[in-house]
């Protein structure tokens, strides 16, 4: 019988490689500074928050003095943000394949599985900051529609945040599903965008689909979350709904990104 034995201060080598690992909190921190690193996703937040607030200073220009609210300064910039933010989730995917950096990324962290959830709480984060933004722009708002003569009213429904952080974190999400499908900037964003309109179309001219599209069609489902009571069949549609276009996109992606060659 033989017995091993280390020096002080010696690692075993399979407890150096666990202690070298990075953390997920470090490799989410990591995806966050990706997508201020690159142009296109720097240039995409700034974008969002540009769209925040140019909506806010077209309703104090053009709206009703009883419509210079918090709630409609707030409601009125999700669904803008919620077009843009699906981009910034499919660039946090396919930039590492269309900058050719997945094979230093993955060398360096070989369990793939980590980086692809690591990026995908980095969009969520991102969502949840939009979300952040579009708050302090309503106040700001607010804030000068009670200085120059519009309702100024701060009350907002805490339901009504709530649903607007399913809003987009889902969308961010439905984003970075089509990126893990399809591994390629244009083409995902193109599908990303085009095929629910067809499908949204196709459900409203075929009276047959017409029923289906009412538990499958985004744009119906997710109408609910921009007031502040959602009914549990409308929670259920929406569910449905996710399902297809946001739990099959990323576990299919997550599953073709695992095993795809790099090269």
């Amino acid at each position: 019988m033989t017995t091993v034995t280390t020096a002080p201060g010696t690692a075993v080598p399979g407890h150096r490689r666990a202690e070298q690992r990075p953390s997920l909190v470090r490799l989410t921190a990591v995806e966050l500074r990706k997508l201020v690193d690159t142009r296109a996703g720097r240039w995409l937040l700034i974008t969002i928050g540009l769209v925040s607030a140019a909506i806010v200073a077209l309703l104090l220009v053009y709206a009703e003095a009883p419509e210079q609210n918090f709630t409609i300064f707030f409601t009125t910039s999700l669904l803008p943000v919620g077009v843009l933010l699906p981009v910034l989730g499919i660039l946090s995917i396919t930039s590492e394949w269309s900058q050719r950096t997945a094979l230093t990324t993955f060398a360096l962290v070989p369990r793939r599985e980590r980086v692809i959830t690591a990026k995908l709480v980095a969009a969520v984060l991102a969502a949840l900051g939009a979300v952040l933004s579009s708050l302090a722009f309503a106040a700001a708002g607010t804030a000068i529609a009670g200085a120059t003569g519009g309702a100024g009213t701060w009350r907002i429904e805490a339901a009504l945040v709530a649903h607007a952080v399913v809003f987009q974190v889902a969308s961010v999400l439905m984003g970075a599903g089509f990126g893990l499908l399809l591994l390629n900037t244009p083409l995902a964003i193109v599908a990303y965008l085009v095929l629910p309109i067809i499908w949204s179309i196709v459900g409203g001219l075929v009276r047959p689909l017409n029923r289906a599209a009412e538990w499958l069609d985004t744009g119906r489902t997710m109408e609910p979350l921009f007031t502040a009571e959602v009914t549990a069949g409308q929670w259920q549609r929406l569910a449905v709904s996710l399902v297809l276009w946001l739990v099959v996109p990323v576990v299919a992606g997550t599953v073709r990104t695992m095993r795809r060659e790099v090269a």
